[in-house]
This record gives structure tokens, sequence and C-alpha cells, in this order.
């Protein structure tokens, strides 16, 4: 008998290390709440999982198995299943967050185990340990081959087990999304159905991301973070459709299938850096001067910064867990550039309030908008303002999360910062000022950084 054990990878279909351990023998799947790796995120995030290991737990009682529940230290209870079940090895999926790769680490000193690759599309130990910038990584990853889903193991390969230990539960401030595969699966057969097609075209489109949530952009990533589909299944579903359409559509599809390669490229990084959590990737001769001024990052967190994309951004990330990506980057260009707050202060609020933090995205992400990750500019700032008038110059984004703003002309909506004060208590009383100059603050961080840089 081989043990299975779940960690971020809360589904049956298309997993790999499910797969290989039904493969072999008789496979006896475990999950162990580790309130330490449990307590690196949210709230959201925690009671999101969990409601995912509860349907994990329904789905592996429908095949007439049942998924085994433990607490504790993961190398204490897996070896006491192991020992209990008289089972000859433990195998699990290679995840790469420091604090899971030591876990993994003391497992393997415990108890015979195998891992395979199963979070990737590739191996990070199949490519170059560096790369310069995002078009040298994909021009690599591209050229690999790309593994089809793994197989279901069959009914009669699951353990004939029985345990009634309950998966806790964690109370969320917000709602959240249903949890699990199947409502994974409804959620790409909708982006499948009506949004992959003009993906391109709408993932940008802030009135469509209020119109049509899901369908302008998937919204499937709070399932791809959690392991509730596998990545290999996305991908072959993507390419199917890819080769079946032609034109602006096969286009848009594409694109799709590009941008699944910086989440592929994030985890690279995150494989060979460890420390990316916590410390700068790219190397500077002289320190970055952050401001890191508490009451600045107190009216970003709270979204009252006067900057209406900026607000409207973290409003939904407040009231929903998740952030759109456009203003997702503007968020974080804003704290690290205009606000010249170091990133590890945001990288770590959104740990704390997104429903689908990844590790290796968030803080890939994060350094990348703050200049110190992989980005071939130096010095790359979001003007919030410009952003606006191209992306939501019909302030639809805007008003559907900054309340007190509705009403005003969308031109002067986006003109909000640079419009003068007397204009503004006349506009939108209730609405903020901004609370650093437009100007001031872009020529501070380019000044900064480059001083930073050593080119000044």
């Amino acid at each position: 008998m081989n043990v299975f054990w779940h960690q971020r990878d809360l589904r049956l279909p298309d997993n790999r290390g499910l797969a290989a351990a039904a493969a072999e023998d008789t496979v006896l799947p475990v999950y162990v709440v580790d309130t330490d790796v449990l307590g690196k995120v949210g709230k959201r995030q925690r009671s999101f999982f969990l409601a995912g290991v509860r349907e994990l737990k329904r789905a592996y009682r429908r095949r007439g198995s049942d998924l085994l529940v433990r607490t504790g230290a993961a190398e204490e209870a897996l070896a006491d299943v192991v020992d209990a079940h008289d089972a000859d090895r433990v195998v699990y999926n290679d995840h790469y967050r420091p604090a899971r790769r030591n876990r993994q680490r003391r497992v393997g000193e415990a108890v015979p185990t195998t891992s395979v690759t199963d979070l990737l599309l590739v191996d990070p130990a199949a490519l170059d340990t560096r790369y310069e910038n995002h078009s040298r990584f994909y021009d690599d990853w591209q050229a690999h081959r790309k593994l089809p889903p793994a197989d279901t193991p069959a009914d009669d390969a699951l353990a004939d087990v029985a345990d009634d230990t309950p998966v806790p539960s964690v109370e969320s401030d917000i709602d959240l999304p249903p949890a699990g595969y199947d409502a994974a699966r409804e959620r790409w057969e909708t982006f499948l159905a009506d949004g992959i097609e003009t993906y391109n075209d709408t993932r940008d489109d802030m009135r469509a991301a209020v119109e049509r949530p899901v369908g302008a952009v998937s919204r499937l990533s709070p399932y791809i973070a959690a392991g509730m589909i596998g990545i290999r299944e996305l991908w072959r579903d993507a390419s199917e459709r890819h080769a079946a359409v032609g034109g602006n559509a096969q286009r848009n599809v594409e694109k799709y299938r590009y941008e699944l390669s910086w989440r592929e490229q994030n985890y690279h990084l995150l494989s060979h850096n460890p420390d990316l959590l916590t410390a700068n990737y790219k190397s500077f001769p002289n320190p970055i001067q952050w401001e890191n001024d508490p009451d600045q990052f107190a009216a970003w967190k709270r979204g009252e910064t006067g900057y209406p994309l900026v607000d409207a951004g973290m409003t939904q990330l407040n009231e929903e867990g998740y952030i759109h990506n456009r203003p997702r980057q503007n968020v974080a260009s804003f704290l690290t550039k205009h606000l010249l707050i170091d990133w590890r202060e945001g990288a770590r609020y959104f740990t704390a309030q997104l429903v689908d933090h990844d590790p290796a995205s968030n803080y890939g992400n994060w350094q990348w908008t703050a200049s110190t990750g992989t980005d071939s500019v130096d010095v790359r700032i979001f003007d919030p303002v410009a952003q606006m008038d191209k992306y939501d110059d019909g302030a639809d984004y805007v008003t559907e999360y900054v309340p007190e703003l509705r009403g005003v002309p969308p031109e002067q909506i986006v003109d909000w910062p640079t419009l003068s004060a007397d204009e503004r208590a006349s506009l939108a009383p209730d609405y903020p000022a901004p609370i650093v100059d437009r100007n001031d603050a872009y020529e501070r961080a380019q000044r900064v950084f480059e001083t930073a840089l050593g080119k000044r």
C-alpha cells in the first residue's frame, strides 16, 4: 500500500502524485492539518482551503474510500499512518515554498518517500537556473513538452477505509466562492464557453470585468492556487481550443496560454531562489531608500489614497479577497513607487487578504512591479491616472467599488488627482484628496531607484 499525502493539490483528476501512487499499489489518501503551514496564509484562504479539503473527503467517499485527516507535524502524522497501515511509502507532489520544502524534507527523513512534479507544466529543474527576463524564460519553457492530464485513479485502486475525523473550519469575513474540483471545473467551463476566445481583448477591459467577471478573465486563480484543478487539464483544454479555432479567436486563446507561463516563471524563480519571499531578487549597489510612512500605508490598505483606480482595487481586495490583474499591478506600483513603501509590506498584506494567494505568483509579481525582480526595465512606474484613462475611462470599475464617486463625470474621476482642491470638494466632498502629489511622487521614485541602481 502507498500513502498519498495531499497538500495544495485538493483534487483527484489530473493529480500526478496520486496517479503515480495508485499505479503501483492500493493508495491511502491523507491530509495533514499543519497549523504552522496554514498559519502562513490569511483566514480567508484558510477557510477556502479547508472547505476544499471537505469537498475532497466527499469525493473519496463517493468512490468507496475516504480521506484520512490528521493534525500535527506532517512527519509524525504520516509516520503513524504508515505504521498503522503497514504502508510501503508516502508519495507526494513537490511544492516549492521554503516552509513546505522543509516539511517535505522532514517527512523524507521519517518515512520512505517518492515525489513528482505536479504543480507545474515544466519541472524547474529542466530549465536553466536563471533568466534575465520573461521572454528568455518563455522561449526555453515553450520548447519543453507539456504532459497530458494524469489519469484519475480507478475506484478499486483506493483503499477501503473510513475516517470520521472532522476537517477544521475557519470563519471568513467575506463570502467565498464554492470550493472543490467540481466548482473549479464549472468555472472553467463557463470561461471556455464565454471568454477564452475573447480573452486578449477583454483581460484589461475594466467595464467587462464588472459586467461579466467570469468571461472577461477566467477568475480561476483561487482554484489554481489551492490545487483544486490541475494545470495540465487547463493546458490541454486551452490547447485543444487553440487548434480548433483560427484568426482573432486563436490569438485570444494563445494569450491565455501565454499568461500561464508567468505563473510557471514565478515558480521557477521560487524553486531556484528560496529567499524570493524575503529578499530583493535584483542586486542593488546601494540600498533602496524606502519611506515606509505608516499613515500612508494605512490609507493604501483602506483604499483611501485619493487615486480612484488604486482605491477601487484595494476596495475590491478588501471586500472580495480578489483583485483584477490590471488594478493589482497599479496598487502594487503605487505603494512601492508613489509611496515608496517596501514591497514586502504590500506582499504580506496581499497574503492576508487574498483568497487566491499563491506564494510564487504573489511575491514574484510584487518584485516585478517593485523593480526588484526580473523586469528588464530598470524602473517601471505605473501612472494610475494614465492607466485609468486607458483601461477604465468610463469609470465603470472605479464607481463599482468607490461609491463616493458615483455621479461624478467619468473624465473628472480619471483626472481626480490633478484637479484643484475646490473642484474635488464640489464634486465628491466625501472622497479623500490625493495623499501624494502625482508628479512629485513619480519624480521621487525615479530618483530613489536610480540612486539605488548607482545611476545617480
